[in-house]
């Protein structure tokens, strides 16, 4: 896929300058994901983040090198956090082997050259490499998929597969699945599996960049459906179960490669 500039000077198939705006208020770091992924990266002092959006999910014990082509979500990055560099992951402005660990946490399906940005990562690297991604064969697996294909449709042709993530990484690579939690802080797809009202809010839909992709006829479909469903109680005939489930098994995947 050809790189596509946006207003705000970053790359990929969203313009995070139009819909970034209240980003950071509905993703939010979920402390128990957060957890997974800070045990991914070992015991380290370094560590660059690329792709690395208004902060969620860096750890705080170790210094970060935070990489972001976004202006607008470099602008939304908390007091606390270091400045974020302006670059892209296919052409990363360090020498090699300058970071203890990388991470690049639901990112890289926004890339223009996967191989090439995850080349880049592993040159700049001394130990692990760290990404966030979902499972593109998993994502019609969940409930909204009934309800606005198109958004789960999206999603897995975005999605590149994990076959081809562990080829392009080389060396010995790690899958571990990453379970969401019922009351997940950070506001993907599949954050909201047991609480779908909040499909119903615009904000948190436009939060989780797939929902910008699809036509608005097929948003406002979803909602009406979605509406109507939830008063009749027909949703929770099919899947209030979920309501006290404590965590979904979805495509969200660690996939950690640990050398070159």
């Amino acid at each position: 896929m050809g790189e596509t500039q946006r207003t705000d000077g970053s790359a990929g198939d969203v313009d995070y300058a139009k819909i970034g705006g209240t980003y950071s208020r509905y993703r939010q770091p979920d402390p128990i994901i957060a957890a997974q992924i800070h045990r991914s990266l070992g015991d380290v002092k370094t560590v660059l983040n690329v792709g690395a959006g208004a902060g969620s999910y860096e750890p705080t014990h170790c210094e970060v090198t935070a990489v972001e082509p976004s202006a607008s979500m470099r602008a939304q990055r908390p007091a606390h956090l270091a400045m974020a560099i302006d670059a892209v992951a296919e052409d990363l402005p360090f020498e090699d082997n300058s970071f203890d660990a990388s991470m690049a946490l639901v990112t890289a399906h926004q890339w223009s050259d996967l191989e090439a940005g995850l080349s880049e990562m592993r040159r700049v690297t001394r130990g692990r490499v760290v990404l966030l991604v979902c499972d593109p064969a998993l994502m019609m697996d969940y409930w909204l998929a009934d309800y606005i294909p198109e958004v789960r449709e999206v999603e897995a042709k975005r999605f590149p597969p994990i076959r081809r993530i562990k080829a392009a990484l080389g060396g010995h690579v790690d899958v571990e699945g990453v379970p969401v939690p019922l009351e997940c802080q950070d506001g993907f797809n599949e954050a909201y599996y047991g609480r779908p009202e909040a499909f119903l809010n615009k904000e948190a839909r436009l939060a989780c960049s797939s929902w910008s992709l699809v036509p608005s006829a097929a948003v406002e479909r979803f909602v009406s459906k979605l509406s109507r469903d939830l008063e009749s109680g027909r949703w929770d005939e099919k899947y209030g179960h979920l309501r006290s489930q404590p965590f979904f098994d979805g495509p969200l995947r660690l996939v950690i490669g640990t050398s070159a």
